[in-house]
């Protein structure tokens, strides 16, 4: 079969069954896979089951859930020959919990089509982009034309930091061999302007927790005389940067690689209009470390922020009380060199030392990962890149993801494995928001590409 030929012969395939493919990956996306949540655990395992029966009937032959101290993971192969090149997916079925649900303009597990793009919790992150490999695979089964070995590995603990990932790869390195990773779960450029990540930010995720006096009190009988432990937290969080944007713990720069004047030049050059930013986010102006631009601070530089503060009354009407503890949850996005324990310990430090005697403070690390950078001269860069120019019909843009995908340091260290990152997503997909969502066309094109990844990737 001729290369034009399998091309048309795909084209078909995927318009043939477009409907089906969005029905089925509605099905998914019905199921609220939050991991996060323990009241989900059902449903986590539910998302499980579904796609290894998906998997199933798209012609793989082996696949299995594989039990973990949490939740399962999905894995799945079709060897059609061992002398050939092997291409492990990995992806993840669990989705971010879908808070706060007012904000959402439909239900976030009642999929619905809006302007060509499906509104959903895990639309884009990552069920939508997963779904994709599953139908790349089914249309070359079909079409009798996989020319390579595939492998699939889908978690359901992503979003809480894959913390049983790692055992599970380390004891299962055979059962895992392959050439190469293929993930899709970052994003694109623009449709215009395809793109592959080729560096992540690693992370560190820390807990807070002030505590002041031994129960509330009295915000009137207290008041004044007795220390509250939101003031100090919002102070202490205040004091984490300069007014330069630098974050103020000792010793976080330390291991920070400053990259050359070349280098920066060549990360800039991707398209990017601040205007548009701006107005995308309806923000004034941007904000961030000093020095550097916006596509810089997103991708090559470390970041401390907050992501969510709590404590005290927050319930309709008021409540006259001086808290008994605050709490913050604060994530630090961290670059090549930064090891996140050794960051995580550094945090736990300083924050501990900048707080006054009249409260007691508690930091506890969730989880975190390390900063990956993939290399663009390897056979599978090249199978990705002519992938996305014969579908799309320019050469992609290598660019640096200001997210964390910690399992990519992963499978270097335990797998040996460089990690190819084709993700089909947008910015302005709000994943991990209210109104997430993911365009029809990138999903469609996303499986061409990876059929077409598979082609080059098995004549490399």
């Amino acid at each position: 079969m001729g290369s034009f030929e399998l091309l048309i012969m795909i084209k078909e395939y995927l318009t043939q069954n477009k409907d089906r493919f969005l029905s089925e990956l509605f099905e998914l996306l019905r199921i609220p896979s939050v991991s996060a949540d323990s009241k989900h655990s059902g449903d986590v395992r539910k998302a499980a089951e579904y796609l290894l029966e998906k998997l199933k009937a798209a012609g793989v032959d082996k696949v299995e859930l594989c039990e973990t101290a949490g939740h399962p993971i999905v894995f799945g192969e079709k060897i059609i020959n061992p002398s050939l090149p092997t291409v492990l997916v990995y992806g993840h079925y669990d989705v971010q919990p879908p808070d706060p649900l007012d904000l959402w303009t439909s239900p976030p597990f009642e999929p619905v089509i809006k302007d060509d793009k499906i509104y959903a919790r895990g639309s884009c992150d990552d069920k939508g982009q997963v779904y994709m490999h599953v139908k790349a695979f089914e249309a070359m089964t079909k079409l009798n034309a996989l020319s390579c070995n595939i492998k699939f590995m889908i978690e359901g603990e992503e979003e809480v930091g894959s913390e049983h990932l790692a055992t599970f790869v380390k004891e299962n390195k055979a059962k895992l061999k392959a050439d190469v990773i293929l993930i899709s779960d970052t994003a694109i450029i623009s449709l215009d302007h395809p793109s592959i990540t080729v560096g992540l930010r690693g992370l560190s995720y820390m807990e807070v927790e002030v505590t002041g006096p031994n129960r509330d009190l009295h915000s009137g009988v207290y008041g004044g005389a007795v220390a509250n432990p939101i003031n100090i937290l919002s102070k202490m969080i205040a004091s984490l940067h300069d007014e330069q944007g630098r974050v103020t713990i000792p010793g976080f720069y330390d291991k920070v690689v400053q990259l050359s004047a070349s280098d920066r030049e060549a990360i800039n050059k991707a398209p990017f209009s601040l205007e548009n930013y701006k107005k995308d986010l309806n923000i004034d102006d941007v904000k961030g470390e000093d020095g550097y631009t916006t596509v810089e601070r997103t991708g090559i530089r470390p970041t401390l922020d907050v992501n969510g503060i709590w404590g005290g009354y927050t319930g309709e009407g008021a409540k006259t009380v001086l808290p008994s503890k605050a709490y913050a949850k604060i994530s630090m996005r961290l670059v090549p060199n930064q090891e996140n324990n050794e960051i995580s310990e550094l945090f736990a430090k300083h924050f501990k030392s900048i707080a006054p005697k009249s409260v007691k403070v508690k930091v506890t690390a969730l989880h975190g990962g390390q900063a990956a950078v993939t290399p663009t001269d390897s056979k599978a860069f090249k199978a990705a890149s002519a992938a996305f120019e014969e579908v799309w019909g320019k050469r992609p843009i290598p660019t640096r993801d200001g997210g964390s995908i910690p399992i990519v340091a992963l499978f270097k260290k335990e797998l040996g494995l460089d990690t190819v990152l084709m993700g089909f997503g947008l910015d302005s997909d709000a994943i991990h928001s209210p109104n997430e969502h993911y365009g029809i066309k990138n999903f469609m094109l996303g499986i061409e590409t990876i059929t077409a990844f598979y082609k080059h990737f098995s004549k490399s």
